[in-house]
């Protein structure tokens, strides 16, 4: 199992340019053998989904049925990860090299 899921809530972030600006250093920079990099897609209706699986086919998506809102999109996506730690990220973050691994030594 791995040990923390980093949690993104999206809604429509194809259409504004947050998944392809933003999601690829989260990508690159989130050690695969421990942490999952995770969408949950809070009802989009542009073509967020088809993005997702198209272009970032390592990422895991939550699909929820429409938008909660921030806080419970959130909430059900923390519900549907298994890991013992969860980082909910903004959509608009760019991260850089090593950046998880400071938090993930602190919580152990």
């Amino acid at each position: 199992m791995k040990k923390i899921s980093v949690i993104i809530l999206n809604w429509n972030g194809a259409q504004k340019g947050f998944l392809q600006q933003y999601l690829p250093s989260v990508i690159e920079n989130t050690p695969t053998e421990w942490a999952d990099v995770v969408v949950a897609d809070n009802g989009s209706t542009d073509h967020s989904l088809e993005l997702l699986k198209e272009q970032f086919p390592s990422v895991k998506v939550i699909a929820l049925e429409h938008n909660f809102g921030y806080a419970e999109g959130n909430n059900r996506a923390v519900n549907a990860v298994e890991t013992p730690y969860v980082l909910l990220l903004n959509d608009d973050v760019r991260v850089t090299p090593h950046w998880l691994e400071p938090m993930v030594d602190y919580l152990d």
